[in-house]
């Protein structure tokens, strides 16, 4: 800090720390800088999980325009690794609408997840089966989303995000 205010001195700049934005003020500002075209599509990355420190869910998503919103949020209830990473699904398509995305790619390094939203798996328990109404019905404002397995490793931003906040 001492050094930015004697570098900025000179210039007779002030620096001020950034403050806490509200997330409405966030999404305002999202929605008037970025307008994708019809045909774009924004890119969600997504992960959850859950140890014994807490869970969490960490969201990234990617406008058409390449501009990037991190989201980190935490999960006050436990939950297993899986119900986890289909809060990060609902996070994601929750944070798409907000910004009014309206064409949706989620990526995940669920294989379960995915391949349940996709129908390749069969969800057999309980609240997977919620998880996956909820996810159909929010889902359902968009114009056109899907959800494909990635690779850990290519899930990076995601997974970063989620080692720095549990």
């Amino acid at each position: 800090m001492v050094k930015w205010t004697v570098e900025l001195g000179e210039y007779d700049i002030e620096y001020k720390p950034r403050v806490a934005i509200k997330a409405q003020a966030l999404t305002d500002f999202l929605i008037e800088i970025i307008q994708p075209g019809e045909e774009e599509a924004w890119r969600v990355f997504v992960d959850g999980a859950s140890n014994l420190s807490g869970c969490g869910v960490r969201v990234v998503l990617i406008a058409p325009s390449r501009e990037k919103v991190k989201l980190a949020l935490r999960i006050d209830y436990r939950v297993t690794n899986n119900e986890a990473e289909n809060e990060a699904v609902l996070a994601g398509l929750q944070a798409a609408r907000e910004v009014g995305a309206s064409r949706v790619i989620i990526y995940s390094d669920s294989q379960l997840v995915a391949q349940q939203i996709n129908g390749t798996y069969e969800a057999k328990d309980e609240n997977m089966l919620r998880y996956l109404g909820l996810t159909t019905a929010r889902a359902a404002s968009l114009i056109d989303w899907c959800i494909e397995q990635i690779p850990r490793e290519e899930n990076v931003e995601a997974d970063t995000l989620m080692a720095a906040s549990l």
